[in-house]
C-alpha cells in the first residue's frame, strides 16, 4: 500500500481552502510540544511556512533531503512541499503560516525577484549574522501583533509585513550565495559587520581606514572582501549608502540642499553637489525637482 502524505494547514489540522485565512502566527513549541517535537512529513496545499529558530535545533526533512540545523536558523517551506521536523526540546522561535498565492501576487507587483524566494525551500544558517537577526525579529513580532488583532486591514497589514520578512530572507540568500560554500565563514561575518558600521557612521563620513581598523583588517583587504562577496569596492558600498540617504532626504523632507549636505557630513553645499552629481548624473536640485514631478498626480511616473 502506498504511503499518503497528509495535507495540513497547520500540522494536525486539515487543510482549509486557501482563501479562508491570510496568515497565522505561532511559537514553535505550541505546535511541536504536543507531538513530542517530532513533526511527521506532511504538506500545506495552499500555505507556505517561515520558521526562525532562536534556540535549539534538530533535523529538517524537506522533500528527499535531511538537514541538521542549529539556532539561529531560518527555514522557508513553500506550499505543496513535503516537510517534517524533529526538534530538540529546547527549541523556540516564531513560525508563520501564510497563503502563498496572495504573497506571490504582491511580490509580482512590488519585487518580482521575490517569486524565486517564495517558491524555493530554504534552510539558512544565521550564525554570525546578527544584523539579519536584528532586522527579522521586529518584523516577526509585528506579524504576531497583527495575528492577535481583530482590526481593519489585518490581513493586508500581515501580508505586507511578511513581504518585508521575505525581502530580508532574499538579502540573506544574496549574501550567502555571494560567499559561496563559505557563506557562514569569517568573510561573511566581516561583511555584515562592515555594513552595520556603514549604517551607523556614514553621516560622520568615516574614512575607509576607520572601517578597516574596526574590522581588524587593512583597507585593501576590506576592498577585496567587498568585491568578492558584494561585487563592489568598499568605497562604492559607502558612497552608495550616502547617495541613498541623500535621495531619501531630498524627496521626503523639505530640508534645503545645504541642510541635507550638513546632515550627511559634507563640509559645504558645493562639495555635496559635486559628489551627488558624480554618482547620479544630476545635481541634488535637479534630482529633487524631477523626482517630485514624476511622483505628483498626473506626473511622468503615473499612467494616464
Amino acid at each position: 500500500m502506498s504511503r499518503i502524505i497528509p495535507n495540513y494547514a497547520l500540522y494536525g489540522d486539515q487543510d482549509p481552502p486557501g482563501w479562508e485565512a491570510g496568515f497565522d502566527f505561532e511559537w514553535i513549541p505550541q505546535r511541536s510540544v504536543p507531538y513530542n517535537f517530532d513533526i511527521k512529513p506532511h504538506t500545506h496545499g495552499a500555505f507556505l511556512q517561515i520558521l526562525l529558530l532562536q534556540r535549539g535545533g534538530g533535523e529538517v526533512f524537506i522533500d528527499h533531503s535531511r538537514t541538521e540545523v542549529q539556532a539561529p536558523c531560518l527555514l522557508l517551506v513553500p506550499a505543496q512541499t513535503v516537510h517534517g521536523f524533529h526538534f530538540t526540546p529546547d527549541v523556540d522561535g516564531p513560525v508563520v503560516t501564510a497563503a502563498q498565492r496572495p504573497l506571490e501576487s504582491l511580490a509580482a507587483v512590488v519585487m518580482p525577484e521575490l517569486l524565486q524566494t517564495l517558491r524555493r525551500p530554504a534552510v539558512l544558517s544565521l550564525q554570525g549574522q546578527e544584523r539579519a537577526l536584528d532586522n527579522l525579529m521586529p518584523l516577526f513580532l509585528a506579524v504576531e501583533r497583527e495575528a492577535r488583532a481583530c482590526a481593519l486591514g489585518q490581513v493586508a497589514a500581515g501580508l505586507s509585513l511578511l513581504m518585508a520578512v521575505l525581502v530580508q530572507i532574499a538579502r540573506v540568500q544574496q549574501l550567502q550565495q555571494g560567499a559561496g560554500p563559505h557563506a557562514n565563514s569569517r568573510k561573511a561575518q566581516q561583511i555584515e559587520r562592515f555594513r552595520s558600521l556603514v549604517d551607523a557612521h556614514f553621516r560622520q563620513r568615516w574614512p575607509l581606514q576607520a572601517y578597516a581598523e574596526h574590522l581588524g583588517i587593512s583597507p585593501g583587504q576590506l576592498t577585496r572582501l567587498c568585491r568578492e562577496l558584494l561585487g563592489h569596492s568598499s568605497l562604492e558600498v559607502i558612497n552608495a549608502r550616502i547617495v541613498h540617504e541623500a535621495q531619501r532626504e531630498l524627496v521626503y523632507t523639505r530640508n534645503s540642499i545645504k541642510q541635507v549636505a550638513d546632515h550627511l557630513g559634507f563640509v559645504d553645499e558645493a562639495y555635496f553637489t559635486r559628489f551627488f552629481r558624480k554618482h547620479t548624473g544630476q545635481t541634488p536640485r535637479e534630482f529633487r525637482t524631477r523626482t517630485l514631478e514624476a511622483m505628483a498626480p498626473g506626473g511622468a511616473g503615473e499612467s494616464p
